[in-house]
Formats: C-alpha cells, sequence, structure tokens
C-alpha cells in the first residue's frame, strides 16, 4: 500500500462525502449511467485497493451492513480497515487474474502478497450497488504442479452465458456424485479421460484422470484422507463454476473452494484453493466461515 496510515475517520468520511454526492440533482441521467461501475468492477475495484491504497472503493462497502466472514479478521468495516493499518512493509499486493459475477455475487481469483505470497478466492454479496457481505479462502503460492501448470493461469474469459444454470448444475452433481459420495465409477460422466481433456491447477495433481488417481493413491498410502461433507454454495457465470465445500482434510476442519471449467458438459479445467477453519478459540469474529442467507 501507498498510504498504510489510512483511518476508520478518514473512510467515513470519504462515505459521506459520496453519499452526499449521489443525492445531488442528476442532470444527465445517461452520463450517470455510463459512469456508474457494475458489481463485478467494484469487486475487483476494492481488492486492488489493497496495493494501490486508493480509498475511493472502500465506499463501495456498506458501512452499517457490513459481514466478515474471514475468520481471521473483525467483524465490519472496521475490521477492514484494521487490516489495511497492519499491512507489511512495502504493502499488500493483489493482481486479479479472473472476476465473474451470479446475481448479487460477485466471485474472484487473486494471486496476493498478504503476510506472505498467496492465491485466494474472494465472494462479495451486493445490495443496492454496495457490498453487505465477504467470504474467501487463501493458501500459499506453490510451485508448478507436476504438469507445469500454475495455480492460476488458464483462460480467464467466461463463454457460454446461456448455459449458466446447465454447468452449475453439472458441476454440482460431480461435487455430490464424486467427491462427497465416492461414486468413482461414475467419473467419467463428468471428465473426459483423455488428458488434453482435463487441465488440473492443484500444485500436487497432474493432469487428467491418471494424475488424479495418482495423488488419491498416494494421500490414500500415506493415511491421508479427504472428505467432502457440505456443499453451501455454488455460483456461476458462464463455463466458470465455484463451489463452496465444507469438509475435513487430514482429520482437519476444512474449507474447499473450487474452480471449475467445463465445456460441452464435461469438467475440463480445475483450480481450486483449500483451507483450514480456524478453531473457535482463534476467530476474531462470530459470523461462521460460511453462513450464505442462501445456501447452494
Amino acid at each position: 500500500m501507498k498510504n498504510i496510515g489510512i483511518t476508520l475517520a478518514l473512510i467515513i468520511a470519504l462515505m459521506s462525502c459520496k453519499s452526499e454526492k449521489k443525492n445531488e440533482a442528476i442532470t444527465n441521467p445517461q452520463e450517470q449511467e455510463k459512469m456508474e461501475l457494475s458489481n463485478k468492477e467494484k469487486g475487483i475495484a476494492l481488492l486492488r485497493s489493497l496495493e494501490t491504497g486508493d480509498q475511493e472503493p472502500v465506499g463501495y462497502i456498506n458501512a452499517d451492513k457490513y459481514i466478515q466472514h474471514n475468520l481471521a479478521v473483525t467483524d465490519g468495516l472496521e475490521g477492514f480497515v484494521a487490516v489495511l493499518q497492519n499491512a507489511p512493509e512495502g504493502g499488500f499486493k493483489a493482481d486479479v487474474v479472473r472476476a465473474y459475477q451470479d446475481g448479487d455475487y460477485v466471485f474472484t481469483h487473486t494471486i496476493y502478497d498478504f503476510f506472505g505470497p498467496k492465491i485466494g478466492f474472494d465472494v462479495f454479496r451486493f445490495e443496492n450497488g454496495l457490498i453487505v457481505e465477504h467470504w474467501d479462502n487463501l493458501i500459499d503460492l506453490a510451485p508448478p504442479n507436476p504438469s507445469g501448470h500454475t495455480q492460476t493461469n488458464g483462460p480467464t474469459e467466461s463463454i457460454d452465458i446461456d448455459k449458466t444454470e446447465t454447468n452449475k448444475t453439472v458441476v454440482r452433481d460431480f461435487v455430490s456424485t464424486i467427491l462427497m459420495k465416492g461414486e468413482m465409477e461414475k467419473l467419467g460422466s463428468f471428465i473426459d479421460s483423455g488428458v488434453e481433456n482435463y487441465i488440473q491447477h492443484n500444485p500436487a495433481i497432474a493432469d487428467g484422470l491418471s494424475g488424479l488417481g495418482k495423488a488419491l493413491e498416494g494421500m490414500a498410502k500415506q493415511g491421508i484422507t479427504m472428505e467432502y461433507i457440505t456443499i453451501h454454495k455454488v455460483l456461476g457465470e458462464g463455463n466458470f463454476v465455484l463451489t463452496i465445500s465444507e469438509g475435513t482434510f487430514a482429520g482437519k476442519p476444512t474449507s474447499y473452494y473450487d474452480l471449475f471449467r467445463v465445456d460441452n458438459g464435461k469438467i475440463v479445467e480445475h483450480w481450486d484453493v483449500m483451507e483450514t477453519i480456524l478453531p473457535k478459540s482463534e476467530r476474531k469474529n462470530t459470523n461462521g466461515k460460511f453462513n450464505f442467507p442462501d445456501e447452494a
């Protein structure tokens, strides 16, 4: 951040100023519409402000209703400000690689330097053009996987917008059937068997079904179990679908964020972030890691 010394009073003053401007008479409605950002653009701007120190995007947060689900951050706008004020020397970095919108939700895929290099998914819920709720999952940056893919590279632009709901159903069924129920004999219904048809971005897994099989076999030999218990939310824009699930990994409560790219009814690419859920004794808010107002 270029200006770490942001104070809550300054931000409130800024938001007050923005509110007064919104109440001014509009002489040119078309010009106002042209200047108004989409919710997706607002979410991107807020994340980038972590790096630039731009105070304007803070005004996209509804200070009266903001609910924080990152369990390591204090609730409300004060928690967001506290994060900014505790930035390390040289500030944060935030490179938004992907951003999509599904109704009132915006979800992003970002490369961070946030108390160390990290990869993260963020989800924002909007009401009347303002952010009222935030969820996220973070993991340390890792080297390319056995197939040479990083945690974020690959296509970014969504297509097939008219197939959004169909693709969300495909992915939901995959998580439910394969990851939750373990009905591996049905895997071919969701993923093509050819290596070139399934690209994997998990740092420990190679492309194709063979790569997935080897990874699962290796985990089993080490006595490591991975369990998906509940799907909390499915969000999508065209051929990109994000699932947010709860389960365990190696016996620890875990939050799973999985992003899938779908092509012609099959899953062809996968990115993910797994995060161990903080125990209650270490949490800075009581909002829960998930708790979507309209789950799944």
